[in-house]
């Protein structure tokens, strides 16, 4: 590891003060900073970690109101990026995650060879002992949603909150606009795909122990699905028409158009056929169906297009420090009124 490195950690807490100080305890040397972000904890871990803790790379942030997991990774984020961190890890308080395990999760990053890199509770049949039957479902459902609407075809377990991001890839990343809650590690693999960051999965083994979760399934039921939806439209119109027209452009937009007009050409048919008992010929059911054939084919070479357009290359290192603040700096005013808000409330 390079000692220009500035590594940090991001700790959002949440009800989570029984597990707050031995996690600390476990996190090495190698790690310059610690964030302890207090999401308006009713059991106050904040101020116990204050009081309690003699870890002087540990700062405390605190959140009148609750922001959601998302929200206080996001203040963590400011902060770190405010101190000068180059590489910033999130874990969540509950030690589920294993601080043994930063040193295998920021290794692709210092390498070069990724600029977002998070845990993967699925690379081992083993890992997944220890998790709950529901869960291991429910992330194996996700997982394939998250590869459709990221384009992160390469990868698994989306909502794993154990993550490593080099800060030059924050900078291009606009904060202010992710998700605060449950959706934040989806939404902010979207946000990378718009940018072509590299991103790698490494594996991990959960822990899950006395911790309460505060994830309400029916909630994020509710919530997810319309939130997929709407960064997939996204990505496919930044990534295919409004950044680039590619081979993939051109194979979503002519199988759409065909089966479109198959599927139009072959109901009025059917519709006539029905209504005035006249049967269709053999000719006229080829033509509606031949256009909805080609179209599923082209649709199909569209989403292999897709698939091998996973980016492969990291992009932080030929992000200079200049053009990473001259990026930054637009939206300096806005992190500043955001950090105020959060003051206030």
């Amino acid at each position: 590891m390079r000692k220009l490195d500035i590594i940090a950690v991001v700790i959002p807490c949440y009800k989570v003060q029984l597990f707050i100080l031995p996690l600390i305890e476990q996190i090495g040397q190698e790690i310059d900073l610690i964030y302890v972000v207090d999401d308006a904890c009713p059991h106050s871990t904040g101020q116990y970690v204050q009081e309690h803790c003699q870890d002087q790379r540990v700062k405390v942030i605190f959140h009148h109101k609750n922001q959601g997991v998302g929200g206080a990774v996001i203040s963590g984020y400011h902060q770190a990026l405010q101190d000068g961190a180059s590489i910033i890890i999130k874990m969540d308080g509950d030690g589920q995650m294993n601080p043994f395990l930063i040193p295998l999760l920021i290794s692709p990053i210092v390498g070069g060879k990724a600029d977002y890199v998070k845990g993967n509770r699925f690379f081992d049949l083993n890992f997944l002992n220890t998790m709950p039957k529901i869960r291991i479902f429910g992330n194996a459902a996700l997982s394939l949603i998250s590869k459709v609407c990221t384009g992160y075809w390469n990868i698994m377990d989306p909502t794993n909150g154990y993550t490593a991001i080099h800060a030059n890839i924050l900078y291009l990343i606009p904060l202010h606009k992710l998700d605060k809650r449950y959706f934040f590690e989806s939404d902010l693999l979207f946000r990378l795909s718009t940018v072509r960051a590299v991103v790698l999965d490494v594996p991990m083994r959960a822990k899950y122990d006395d911790e309460i979760s505060s994830l309400r399934i029916g909630k994020v039921v509710w919530e997810f699905p319309n939130k997929y939806l709407t960064r997939l439209l996204k990505r496919i119109f930044y990534t295919y028409f409004l950044r680039d027209f590619n081979v993939g452009s051109v194979e979503l937009v002519v199988g759409l158009f065909l089966i479109t007009l198959g599927t139009l050409y072959g109901g009025y048919n059917w519709y006539y056929s029905l209504t005035s008992s006249v049967i269709a010929t053999s000719g006229t059911v080829m033509i509606a169906a031949l256009p909805i054939i080609l179209g599923f084919q082209l649709l199909l070479a569209a989403i292999h297009y897709d698939v091998m357009n996973v980016p492969k290359e990291s992009i932080y290192r030929f992000l200079k420090e200049h053009v990473a603040i001259n990026v930054n700096s637009d939206r300096t005013g806005n992190i500043q009124s955001e950090e105020n808000r959060i003051n206030r409330e």
